[in-house]
């Protein structure tokens, strides 16, 4: 890619050539087509980047019918040094991902970042927003550098002699497995000195096979809870919920007989065959924890509850420790241990992460 700023702007609905002989691109039509070849791109295994990319085609969709086929409204265009340090600097942490190429398609500027190996599209407005799935749009900095961020209010976590820590994920939500792999450490290391609870976001984005690994992990924690981290231990490896089930030895006829109750209980089945009642049209419902998860509002995975208030953390094993540590009226020595510092790998598998925790599936 070339050093030199590029700006991206369509001045003239002829395909004319700019100054860098790149080729102008014409203006979009007033309903404009969102072509979907990418998609073709990503490994078909990879249920998290393939949800994530449906959802913002979705919203780009609706955001370019609502504004007319265009949704650059201030004049002003940004360019790809611009869109590089945003990635790599409010994005991510440690600035480790590069953008392959940036084209324009349909009034917006997709961004196909490699990271870690994967291409992932990311979209951006002319006018220099970051179109992210489920939240506002996120402006970018006008000129390139790094604008300074909003500091969130801290959260008053009241404190209790013992703790209850609750984590909502989506078992195949890479940034889901991101936080257990972190918080298993910490459960380890504090044991029956915190009540903690794995709980599940209300609605699927991995199709049917999180929503069965779901139950039966559910159903592991209810009945079998002793053998809950040594199994999640086990999934987070490869993702083999089959294979853990008899690696950590799990009852699998008092197993079958929860499952299939829960399911009626919750219509978990039912759930995930009426697609009329399927969230935003793409998700089905998976509600066993439908009313925590009102409580808190729980919008994505992961989400973290500390005594019944949402709590913010770093994903790394001390981090976690030591939010959670804070909630107590008086900290066990436990709380001393020297855990990891460095952050988990999103995705499955204990490579070593990239560094950031800001990842979610929702």
């Amino acid at each position: 890619m070339e050093e030199e700023n590029k700006n991206f702007e369509e001045d003239n609905p002829k395909e004319t050539p700019t100054e860098n002989n790149s080729p102008a691109i014409n203006n979009p039509p007033a309903v404009p087509e969102v072509k979907m070849d990418f998609l073709k791109k990503i490994p078909k295994h990879n249920w998290a980047i393939s949800s994530y990319v449906l959802g913002l085609l979705s919203i780009v969709l609706i955001i370019m019918l609502v504004r007319g086929g265009d949704i650059g409204l201030t004049g002003k265009t940004i360019n790809e040094n611009q869109i590089n340090k945003f990635i790599n600097t409010q994005l991510l942490r440690d600035g480790d991902a590069t953008i392959e190429n940036i084209k324009q398609e349909s009034g917006i500027y997709i961004a196909t970042v490699n990271l870690d190996g994967e291409m992932l599209p990311l979209y951006f407005t002319k006018d220099g927003n970051f179109i992210t799935q489920g939240r506002e749009l996120m402006p970018i900095s006008g000129d390139g550098e790094t604008p300074t961020p909003t500091t969130p209010e801290p959260q008053d976590v009241p404190k209790s002699d013992k703790p209850e820590v609750e984590v909502f994920i989506m078992s195949h939500c890479p940034f889901g497995t991101q936080i257990e792999k972190g918080i298993i450490p910490v459960v380890k290391t504090l044991g029956d000195k915190i009540d903690f609870k794995l709980k599940f976001v209300y609605f699927v984005m991995h199709g049917e096979v999180e929503a069965m690994e779901q139950l039966n992990q559910y159903c592991i924690q209810e009945e079998q809870n002793d053998k809950l981290i040594p199994y999640l231990e086990c999934f987070l490896k490869e993702g083999d919920g089959e294979a853990c089930l008899t690696e950590v030895g799990i009852d699998r006829a008092k197993l079958s007989a929860c499952t299939a109750r829960t399911d009626s209980e919750f219509e978990i089945t039912q759930n995930l065959e009426n697609k009329a009642a399927w969230l935003s049209g793409r998700f089905p419902l998976f509600n066993i924890h439908k009313t925590e998860n009102d409580l808190y509002e729980v919008g994505g995975s992961p989400t973290l509850v500390i005594n019944g208030v949402k709590a913010s953390s770093a994903r790394d094993p001390a981090s976690l420790l030591s939010t959670i540590c804070n909630a107590f009226n008086e900290a066990p020595e436990e709380c001393e241990i020297e855990l990891s510092s460095e952050v988990p790998s999103s995705g499955f598998g204990y490579e070593a992460g990239s560094g950031s925790s800001s990842g979610s599936c929702g």
